[in-house]
């Protein structure tokens, strides 16, 4: 009775990790910097303009994500490379992957938790 209360309290707790990673399609902030320095991953801000001038991941391009069906072929050619969909707290990013998988992008990816995670967990934030 015990072992059993044990693990199904363990799967409790271990359950919000796996469906976030597995079914939104999110990457964590150390995740995305691998993608990044590894794979030559492309990450896009679907934030407003002034949500990207106050603050963005180093190295991204902003394409507001009303935007992102009509300019993401023109910046990103190669479907095949991984895209990670940042905006300040993720819930847009979220929505911008399912749109780039629509799209082609197999590899798309949002960062869980937006900019907001990315600067709890110290990496560095480019200001426009």
């Amino acid at each position: 009775m015990l072992i059993s209360v044990a693990l199904a309290s363990g799967g409790m707790l271990m359950w919000p990790l796996i469906s976030n990673s597995v079914a939104s399609g999110s990457v964590s902030a150390a995740g995305a910097v691998q993608l990044i320095n590894r794979q030559k991953a492309v990450v896009i801000d679907v934030g407003n303009p002034d949500e990207f001038a106050a603050g963005h991941v180093g190295g991204s391009k902003n394409i507001p994500l009303a935007q992102l069906e009509e300019k993401l072929p023109q910046m990103v050619k190669n479907k095949a490379l991984p895209v990670i969909l940042v905006c300040p707290v993720g819930a847009r990013a979220s929505r911008a992957a399912t749109l780039a998988k629509k799209l082609g992008y197999e590899q798309a990816q949002s960062l869980g938790g937006g900019l907001k995670a990315w600067r709890e967990a110290n990496l560095p934030v480019e200001k426009a």
